[in-house]
């Protein structure tokens, strides 16, 4: 689960630390030397890697990751012995849960003592680590076929989730450009779950449009409880002042309206999430909430969303697919094996469009090991070890095709109504939505802030209005 977003708090601490280290004067003048911005390999130590490929390269060597808690960190542990007899490197790890996670990382990379020399991250924490020169380039080290195997398969990725880590670290410009700063790891797409009990004894169907899930959500909080689902509401999403509660089921909605948070003029970034449809979209929304949603939602993340539907409190969630993922599986939940899965609404034109997450594996640039540091990257995100992670663990979703096509894998997901069919329906359509820029995530806790006044009572317009006034003082 994306479970980044779990308290609003620890995002402004993240605020508070990057602001800080940027104006650290030794890192600003590192960033073109470490991240290398575009995808030429001057300078990059992956060139003094040479001869034959070799996992024993660095036999004898340690490495140290800093990882944050979550399923993928368990199944990362639970297989680390293969990585070591396949290459003698010894990996040393510490796992910090999610409330300190980045605060940590942050503190370790701005501090330029490279304590650790791999760890888990966001993509859209590369538009925050990224221009002060914190992150390696990997490009130099996926193109050396002496430093990476035949096998790891770059082909084998996702493409779109590789582009979402790929940036020319200049606000405003396409992701899928520049350096490869963090290689994805695991990812989700945010989609409808729904609980398959409450739609069958109402007679329900999952909404095809935004104006049926409006209705849908009304619906299920007024009939549910009535029909034996006692304080049942109808759709969890979150609405905590955080960026966190921008990115998942409104981003995706968003998208699907065709609607951008911000557009690029000339040099310049200039926020459109005011513009006349987007006002009347995030009204809409804001009104499902209030006739659909929790009573308390100004206080909800992805872990009260995701519990509501465990719980048979929610009839649906519009979130990571990971997030239902948790409380579908059998023995989870109350609700385990009454869940089901769908694309959710399209837009006006039939837009799937899905904004999504993708935790990622990145590399200190200041690293002392990256030569036995990319070993690691290359296993970790290799064939081998994320099928093993996606059939014998929890490490969905592949970021990988032969891993998501994998007989094994699909056996598995196929237990979960409605999952492989979701996840091949908005596959094509799923990409980082927002543009990339360094004030991502302040821009987006103030967006929050926005939607929450607009679900207090005031209109969406001046609201709106307000906020992109504010945020092209900052981003301009």
């Amino acid at each position: 689960m994306d479970m980044h977003g779990q308290l609003g708090h620890d995002r402004r601490r993240f605020l508070a630390l990057t602001a800080a280290a940027s104006s650290v004067p030794l890192l600003n003048a590192c960033g073109a030397g470490f991240g290398g911005g575009d995808s030429k390999s001057d300078g990059s130590a992956a060139d003094d890697v040479t001869g034959s490929f070799d996992w024993q390269r660095h036999k004898g060597t340690t490495v140290k990751a800093l990882l944050n808690k979550h399923p993928y960190t368990d199944a990362l542990i639970a297989d680390l012995k293969a990585f070591t007899e396949k290459t003698g490197i010894k990996v040393e790890y510490d796992v910090f849960p999610e409330d300190n996670y980045f605060d940590k990382l942050t503190v370790d990379l701005s501090s330029g003592r490279a304590s650790y020399d791999i760890f888990m991250l966001g993509a859209y924490m590369v538009w925050q680590y990224g221009p002060p020169g914190w992150l390696e380039d990997l490009g130099p080290w996926m193109r050396n076929e002496s430093a990476t195997g035949a096998e790891w398969d770059k082909d084998d990725f996702l493409p779109s989730l590789l582009e979402g880590t790929q940036w020319s670290l200049k606000a405003g410009t396409p992701l899928g450009q520049g350096g490869q700063y963090a290689l994805p790891w695991g990812w989700e797409a945010n989609v409808v779950a729904y609980n398959t009990e409450v739609f069958d004894k109402l007679g329900l169907r999952p909404a095809e449009s935004f104006d049926e899930l409006r209705e849908l959500a009304g619906t299920i909080k007024r009939k549910a409880p009535g029909a034996g689902f006692d304080g049942m509401y109808g759709v969890a999403v979150r609405g905590s002042r955080s960026w966190a509660t921008i990115h998942p089921g409104f981003m995706t909605m968003f998208s699907r309206y065709k609607l951008k948070d911000f557009t690029v003029d000339g040099e310049s970034l200039k926020p459109a999430m005011n513009s006349p449809e987007a006002i009347t979209f995030t009204r809409d929304w804001a009104d499902m909430v209030k006739k659909g949603g929790p009573p308390s939602w100004t206080s909800y993340t992805w872990y009260q969303c995701s519990s509501d539907l465990g719980a048979k409190k929610a009839g649906m969630l519009f979130d990571a697919d990971t997030a239902a993922y948790f409380q579908a599986v059998k023995g989870a939940s109350p609700a385990a094996g009454k869940i089901a899965f769908h694309p959710g609404p399209k837009g006006p034109d039939g837009s799937l469009a899905t904004n999504m997450w993708i935790w990622s594996l990145g590399m200190n640039a200041r690293s002392k090991k990256k030569s036995a540091a990319w070993l690691f990257l290359q296993w970790a995100t290799g064939k081998e070890h994320l099928r093993k992670g996606a059939i014998e663990y929890n490490h969905i979703d592949p970021v990988r095709k032969s891993v998501s096509d994998d007989p094994a894998y699909r056996d598995k997901m196929s237990e979960l109504p409605g999952f492989i069919e979701t996840f091949e329906a908005v596959q094509d359509q799923t990409r980082i939505q927002f543009t990339p820029q360094e004030q991502f995530f302040d821009a987006t806790t103030s967006w929050a802030s926005a939607l929450q006044e607009i679900y207090g009572g005031k209109s969406a317009g001046p609201v709106l209005n307000g906020l992109a006034d504010d945020l092209a003082s900052k981003v301009g």
